[in-house]
C-alpha cells in the first residue's frame, strides 16, 4: 500500500509510536531492555553508579517523544541536552554500545515486537542510530555538549530533519 509515494506501514498509522503500542508498548519495551542490560556484564557497568528510580518511565517517555508520541519527556524532564549529557564524558565504549543494541533487539522479541519485520527494523535502526551517534557524540567531556538540543524525531523513513 502506498501513500504519497512512500510505503504505508501498519494500515497507514501516522507514527512509529502508534505502531509500537503507544506509551504502554514503550513502557513494556523499556522494562524489557532495562532487564536485559542489567543482566549483561558489560552494559550493566553503565549503571554501576546507580540510576534514577524512575529510569524506565523516563526512558519510555523519551522514546515516545522521539518516535512521534507526546512531548512528555521534554515537558517534564528536560531537552536533548540533558539526555546527551547523561551519556557523555565516559570515553568511547563501542563494545558496550554493540551489546546495548543487542539487548534492545532481544527486548523487542521479549515483548513481541520482533514479529513485525518493518516495525522491528525501524526500532532497531532508531536505537542503533541513537546509541552510536547522538549518545556517543561527546565521549571526552560533558562540557562539550551544547545547550538547547532538541530530541531527534524518528519516523518510518528514519531521522526527520
Amino acid at each position: 500500500m502506498y501513500r504519497r509515494g512512500r510505503i504505508c506501514h501498519h494500515a497507514c498509522m501516522r507514527t512509529v509510536f502508534e505502531a509500537v503500542g503507544g506509551n504502554d508498548g514503550l513502557r513494556r519495551l523499556a522494562e524489557a531492555w532495562h532487564r536485559r542490560v542489567m543482566a549483561d556484564e558489560v552494559v550493566a557497568h553503565a549503571f554501576s553508579h546507580g540510576f534514577h528510580p524512575q529510569h524506565v518511565e523516563r526512558l519510555s517517555a523519551y522514546w515516545a517523544e522521539a518516535l512521534g508520541g507526546p512531548t512528555m519527556y521534554s515537558n517534564s524532564y528536560g531537552d536533548e541536552t540533558v539526555v546527551v549529557k547523561m551519556h557523555s564524558g565516559n570515553g568511547e565504549h563501542d563494545e558496550m554500545d554493540r551489546r546495548a543494541i543487542a539487548c534492545f533487539d532481544q527486548a523487542l522479541a521479549d515483548v513481541g515486537l520482533a514479529k513485525d519485520s518493518a516495525l522491528r527494523q525501524v526500532l532497531h535502526d532508531y536505537f542503533a542510530w541513537a546509541t552510536t551517534t547522538t549518545m556517543a557524540q561527546y565521549p571526552k567531556s560533558v562540557k562539550d555538549v551544547p545547550n538547547g538540543l532538541r530530541i531527534p524525531l524518528w519516523s518510518w523513513d528514519g531521522l526527520q530533519t
